[in-house]
Formats: structure tokens, sequence, C-alpha cells
């Protein structure tokens, strides 16, 4: 397949998947939190194991924090916190198989130049890379995902660096969902404070990384 053909692949897939979020979004298909919780309660025990491959679909249409919530709601704080990192994690190495897939053999090429320095620093960096991109705030997740597939990143690096660096976002977001109707409890008033404190944290590795790229660039 020609490279031509991968990069219409990907735009055409890419398209694709957002009109149907738009359409989920415009036509109200979102489920209630009241729905979240019938849903649990219906399937009993078995949500535990729907849980995973029920994100992971989701995942590809439902930003993640929503989903982390809606496991909160649904388990707790306590077990949905790292059945939340488990699907997390699968969902990060589904979207970028399916990157890599579309790819077809061109991982390294598709990125446009001014970013291609881009691929050099995930092989090198790493599971390190990936726990930085999980910290940064208002860096979107599946484009993350999706990024790394059209490079050539070990699926172990991004798997590790997902787990280690998203730990602290999803127990803030799965906290959040358990708390949902008592924002005020002392567990929602942490959950917020991390979400912050890593907000900062992140600005300030930004800041780091440009201040280190200027640097070697002058």
């Amino acid at each position: 397949m020609g490279l031509r053909t991968a990069r219409i692949r990907i735009a055409v897939s890419a398209a694709v998947l957002g009109a149907v979020v738009l359409t989920l979004f415009a036509t109200g298909s979102l489920p209630s939190a009241a729905e979240v919780r019938d849903f649990g309660e219906r399937l009993g025990a078995w949500a535990y194991l729907a849980y995973l491959p029920l994100f992971v679909l989701a995942s590809f249409l439902i930003t993640w924090p929503i989903l982390a919530g809606a496991g909160g709601l649904l388990f707790g704080t306590a077990a949905a916190t790292p059945l939340t990192l488990v699907a997390l994690t699968a969902a990060a190495l589904a979207q970028m198989a399916v990157a890599r897939r579309l790819a077809a053999g061109h991982q390294g090429v598709l990125l446009p130049e001014r970013t291609r320095s881009l691929e050099g620093f995930l092989v090198s960096n790493g599971t390190l890379a990936v726990m930085e991109s999980r910290i940064v705030p208002a860096l979107p997740f599946a484009l993350v995902n999706y990024t790394a597939g059209l490079t050539r990143l070990p699926f172990r690096d991004m798997a590790v660096g997902t787990a280690v660096g998203a730990f602290p976002k999803v127990f803030a977001y799965t906290a959040l969902g358990g708390s949902l109707g008592k924002l005020t409890s002392p567990e929602a008033i942490v959950a917020l404070t991390l979400l912050v404190v890593l907000a900062l944290a992140g600005v300030l590795l930004v800041r780091r990384q440009l201040t280190a790229q200027r640097g070697m660039a002058s």
C-alpha cells in the first residue's frame, strides 16, 4: 500500500469517527447518571467483566474522564480505580494499534515534517515520554495514542507509560464519579485538589521542556 493511500485511510477514518461523536452529542444519546446506575444494577457481578471491553470500545467515541467517572459511579472509587487503569491502558493500546494498522507500514513518515522530531523523542524516551504526556494538561489522550501509532514507539512503552502516568488522574476522575451528588465530600475535594496540582505540574513540565529545547536550539 502506498503512502498516499495510508494517509487517505487515516483521514477517512478520522472523519467517520468525528461524525459519529458529533451525532451522539447532537442527538443526546449519551447515558445519564441514573441510566448508568440502572445498567450496573441489572448486570450485577457481570458489570466488572463487561466494564473493560465496553470502556475500550467507548473510548473511541467518548472522552475517557467521563468513562472513568461512570466507573466510579458503578463500583466506587476503591474498585473502579484499578479497573479503570487497566481499561485505560488497554484503550491506549487499541487506539495506537488502529493508527498503526491504518499507517500500513509507513509509520515514521506520515507525520508532518515540522513534527518529525516527535518520533525521535517518543522512541528515545519511550515510557518517560508517554508518562509526561499523561500529566500535561489539555493534551488529548486519544491524540497521543493515535500519534504514537504513526511512530515506531513500542507498545510496551505505551502500556507502562500510560499505567504509571495516568494513575493520579484515573483516581481523581473515578473518585469524582463515585462522589457524584456529594461533591463537597472529602473524597471529592481530594480528587479536585489532585487535578489542580496535576494541571500546575503539567504546566511547569511543559515550560521546562520548552526551555530545554530553546537551550538546545541556541
